[in-house]
């Protein structure tokens, strides 16, 4: 299970269409787009779990610095919590 590290998001992407995103580079087990408990606002930032690390791998290089409305897309692998 890979699980990557997605900001720089516009607002006013929605998990569904981050999964689509992803969706195009295989299969998507899990999005979740990271809300201001105050606002529930997006915060512009996200995490997308792939269960194949080869197609997860794929994403990450594809999708890093892609416009995404009218923003570039940062993408990595994500760090464990400490």
């Amino acid at each position: 299970m890979l699980n990557i590290y997605v900001s720089n998001l516009p607002y006013r992407l929605s998990n569904e269409e981050l999964r689509d995103i992803f969706a195009a580079y295989g299969e998507v087990s899990r999005v979740k787009i990271v809300k201001d408990k105050d606002t529930n606002r997006s915060k512009g930032f996200g995490f997308v779990e792939m269960p194949n690390d080869d197609e997860g791998k794929r994403a990450i290089s594809e999708l890093n610095d892609k416009d995404v409305g009218g923003r570039a897309l940062r993408v990595n692998e994500a760090r464990p919590r400490e």
